[in-house]
């Protein structure tokens, strides 16, 4: 799964990686958790990119009410193009969601252990999104899901999941609104985080409250 990231590039940083012409009201985010609202890339009908907010948590147009966002801040790769909280936007509203690393917790006799993954310098990659838009009793909310695979041999160390990240030669193929027929298979790459490091991290970062850079500092 993946329940908390990060995203503590600079805002020319971003723009820059993601092709992207403005980025409005952005601030670092060490300890991010589903329920808030995130910075998302979508791609405009003029073939441009544009970073919008979404709840993170995917509200499918046809809920009756916001409840189900609790549960499906995440979809599995291995169905999401057949549930029917994320088909529809499997293949019609794709998006990329920036980030500088994410956190999983490993299981020992001692407790859960937390770790910080991510590549070497805090570098910007991209996880896989899907965002949806619902409304109800003039309620409006724009909404997002993170997809999650089955963890490289690297990771599964620490957990058995984790999210699909996308590579930037594909970034253009993920959110190509008029490609319907996308196959996840060909966007999950495990070369993708080869380069990734995992961290060990103090168990600072399990209180959803904080949010500053002792979030990432090494656990010796």
């Amino acid at each position: 799964m993946c329940g908390r990231y990060n995203l503590i590039a600079t805002e020319q940083e971003i723009m820059a990686h993601f092709s992207l012409h403005s980025l409005i009201d952005y601030q670092p985010e060490y300890n991010i958790c589903p329920g808030q609202k995130i910075i998302a890339v979508v791609k405009l009908d003029d073939e441009s990119n544009k970073a919008v907010y979404l709840k993170w948590g995917l509200i499918p147009s046809w809920s009756k009410d916001r409840k189900i966002s609790r549960n499906t801040f995440n979809a599995k790769a291995e169905t999401v193009a057949e549930k029917p909280s994320f088909k529809n936007a499997y293949h019609q509203r794709r998006c990329l969601i920036p980030a500088t690393g994410f956190f999983e917790w490993q299981t020992t006799e001692a407790g859960k252990k937390p770790y910080h993954i991510h590549f070497p310098e805090f570098a910007l990659f991209a996880f896989a999104g899907l965002w949806e838009h619902w409304e109800h009793d003039k309620e409006s909310v724009y909404s997002c899901t993170i997809i999650t695979t089955v963890a490289t041999a690297k990771v599964a160390s620490i957990h058995e999941r984790m999210p699909v990240i996308i590579n930037p030669d594909a970034y253009g193929r993920w959110l190509d609104k008029t490609n319907t027929a996308v196959d996840m298979l060909d966007f999950i790459a495990g070369d993708a985080c080869s380069r990734m490091k995992i961290t060990p991290i103090s168990t600072r970062i399990n209180n959803p409250l904080h949010n500053d850079r002792e979030c990432l500092t090494e656990f010796v």
